[in-house]
């Protein structure tokens, strides 16, 4: 095993790619008190940067920046090797493209210290095939974020087939170190766990859409006005297990056990026609009623910090 936790004493991070989540990294990066250094093939890579970071900076400054928190502490470099030169830990966030991915790992691993984990923010394949290329496999892993990363606080964990168990472990306690909820996956899952929750209700209500079953506006009050209430504090099985009374979650099985034959929902996905891409396009603007992406963006920060800090302070009774 390399010198031991270097990645979670050092104050330097790398994060390649400059697009919506890896600028999410580098504002959270920042606002945790580390110096960011930045690399994207972009020519307008540090302008894009810049806008993103300066975006989240009022929700992070909400929620409590570290000591040390600035955003000068970011610089752009014209090179990936000069990215990563000396840092502690190398966030990835290239787009998801499996070719691109691979290579962008092996040189990644090629011009970084190999005591240094790189965690790579894809959000569907896993690291077993992406690692094939790079020449220390070993030190590379999956830290797969939510959007917006600066806010959303979870990140699973997950090694490849080559992934050495130190690279998991550090890459764990590292963004636990920086205030993120870690789920450490025992197996590699294809899209992982959130998002393969994620997946079955958008598809769902893709098909509700498709047939004329409910509106965008309908599924989505369905979701902020209903069981939405409750996920915050309680996941959808614990959620279930009340629901069983006092009997829990043996109760609710043995009782509502045959609806699971039911044909309420639809796992496979509708086919993409341009009438339902035209209806959910046309839903979605109906429902912003004006509010221009920037709008959503900061009327979301603001209920996220809002709903953490009343189910944080929920569970402190």
């Amino acid at each position: 095993m390399p010198e031991a936790n270097k990645s979670n004493e050092a104050n330097t991070v790398a994060c390649i790619g400059a697009g919506v989540i890896g600028g999410g990294w580098v504002a959270h990066f920042l606002a945790q008190g580390f110096d960011v250094r930045a690399w994207d093939p972009a020519p307008d890579a540090a302008e894009k940067l810049e806008r993103l970071v300066n975006a989240a900076w009022p929700a992070l400054t909400e929620l409590g920046l570290k000591p040390g928190a600035s955003r000068d502490r970011l610089t752009v470099t014209a090179t990936l090797a000069e990215a990563v030169e000396g840092v502690s830990f190398v966030q990835e966030s290239a787009p998801e493209d499996l070719a691109l991915k691979q290579k962008l790992l092996a040189d990644i691993d090629a011009v970084t210290a190999p005591d240094v984990v790189i965690a790579s923010s894809t959000s569907g394949y896993g690291m077993t095939e992406m690692q094939v290329a790079a020449k220390t496999p070993e030190r590379l892993v999956v830290g797969h974020p939510f959007n917006p990363p600066y806010l959303i606080p979870l990140v699973e964990v997950a090694g490849g087939k080559l992934s050495a168990p130190w690279a998991v472990e550090q890459a764990a306690a590292f963004y636990r170190r920086v205030g993120k909820s870690v789920i450490t996956m025992d197996r590699e899952v294809p899209g992982f766990i959130a998002n393969r929750l994620q997946e079955a209700l958008w598809r769902e209500a893709l098909h509700m859409v498709a047939n004329d079953e409910a509106t965008v506006e309908q599924i989505d009050l369905a979701i902020t006005d209903g069981p939405g209430l409750r996920w915050p504090i309680q996941g959808p099985m614990l959620t279930f297990h009340l629901a069983g009374g006092e009997g829990g979650m043996a109760h609710m099985l043995d009782h509502f056990g045959p609806s699971l034959k039911s044909p309420w929902t639809r796992l496979e996905a509708p086919e993409l026609t341009p009438e339902l891409r035209d209806a959910v396009v046309a839903g979605c603007d109906d429902e912003a009623d004006g509010r221009t992406i920037a709008d959503l963006i900061a009327e979301r920060d603001r209920a996220v910090i809002a709903i953490q800090r009343a189910v944080g302070q929920a569970r402190r009774g």
